[in-house]
């Protein structure tokens, strides 16, 4: 490529946390260049996003599907070359056909959409479309993520017998100790809005994906106590899970919105029968290895001793912290090359790409939907259905 992507965006507006941090992401490598957008479902709202963000006032549009249609229209040379979708969970399969539809590749938020339905006629949608579809399960960024990923493909860690994934936060905790003050409104926690599920969807499914991203296994079932602690609340706002894997491996996935005193621990631990890993979001540039024998080893990021997965991934020197931002660009990075492979008639590479893809996001959808049916029968065991 001899110049930037153009970058398209649909939501993302004024006080939308998760929009700025696609932004930051996506322009700091310097290959991507936002130049459209439609920012809220306000048109006026959307308009003014557009200013802060200094956009050409013709190229910020009221609606997501007159901005598809707009840009499609426009020359090759000018348009989107792809749209980066942070709406609410009911939008991201409407936001995304549109997009396809229009012939434009897309990079989407998670989860992949409302219901595991709208996952799998997304997923053959992309899948007609020949397009490139990136899902922005963003800890899949971190490079000792990806190294630990690589240490399992290598056969280090001998096979896999138990997976302790868990993701507890505590924001939400005001709402329980003072219901009349704390009170949360929050999109999430509609079912209307949000689908079946608030914290499993929201980040459960993050644990759920690290899990399987690390060491490639499928889940098999699930058997799930979901809760919700919140008074007046519709939605579970915790969950605690046995999981089966395909091939043998049993795992325990954690989440929940109601940990007094977390912030964004994010963590997982694979036991093998040669060796161990664990890894910790909140500290995402050390990765521990552990021996039955020998004493156990930190691994830090940008060493010399990576391997080529980390490393390619890796910005910084060692012992100057890369973290949240970076792994979020990761993700971009890779479907930047992608999206570049396929403009000059070399898409897919046959090594493939390091980024979330539809078919991760139709798995993630499948567990959500199992743990809250499995929920619903007093945690028996539910297959997951793909």
């Amino acid at each position: 490529m001899n110049r930037k992507l153009r970058m398209g965006m649909v939501g993302g507006g004024r006080g939308a946390f998760i929009g700025a941090v696609h932004r930051m992401a996506a322009n700091l490598d310097g290959k991507i260049e936002l130049v459209a957008g439609c920012f809220s479902s306000s048109p006026e709202k959307s308009k003014l996003s557009g200013a802060d963000l200094f956009l050409d006032p013709s190229r910020v549009y009221g609606s997501y599907q007159e901005m598809a249609a707009a840009e499609a229209a426009l020359p090759v040379d000018q348009r989107v070359d792809f749209v980066s979708i942070v709406t609410r969970n009911d939008l991201h399969f409407p936001v995304a056909k549109a997009f396809l539809d229009a012939g434009i590749h897309v990079v989407c938020e998670k989860p992949l959409a409302f219901d595991l339905a709208e996952a799998q006629e997304l997923q053959k949608i992309v899948d007609r479309s020949g397009l490139v579809f990136a899902l922005t399960h963003n800890y899949t960024g971190y490079p000792m993520v990806k190294e630990a990923r690589a240490l399992v493909k290598s056969g280090k860690l001998g096979r896999i017998l138990k997976i302790v994934a868990e993701y507890p936060q505590g924001y939400a905790i005001g709402a329980l100790q003072k219901p009349t003050e704390g009170a949360i409104s929050n999109w999430r926690m509609d079912p209307n809005v949000a689908g079946v599920s608030n914290c499993i969807g929201d980040i459960g499914s993050h644990a759920e994906n690290l899990a399987r991203y690390i060491t490639g296994l499928e889940l098999e079932s699930v058997a799930a106590d979901l809760n919700t602690f919140i008074p007046g609340g519709t939605l579970d706002d915790d969950g605690s899970m046995l999981v089966r894997y395909q091939g043998g491996a049993r795992g325990v996935l954690f989440a929940s919105q109601i940990s007094t005193g977390e912030e964004n621990n994010l963590n997982i631990r694979v036991y093998g029968t040669e060796a161990s890993l664990e890894w910790h979001q909140e500290q995402p540039n050390e990765l521990v290895v552990k021996f039955a024998d020998a004493p156990r080893q930190t691994w830090r990021r940008g060493n010399s001793y990576n391997g080529p997965e980390a490393a390619k991934y890796t910005r910084l020197p060692f012992g100057h912290p890369e973290a949240f931002i970076e792994a979020f660009a990761n993700v971009y990075l890779s479907a930047a090359e992608a999206i570049a492979d396929h403009m000059a008639g070399n898409y897919p590479r046959a090594e493939g790409y390091d980024f979330p893809t539809v078919a991760d996001g139709v798995e993630g959808m499948a567990f959500i939907e199992a743990a809250v049916a499995s929920s619903k029968d007093n945690a028996a065991w539910a297959q997951i259905t793909r």
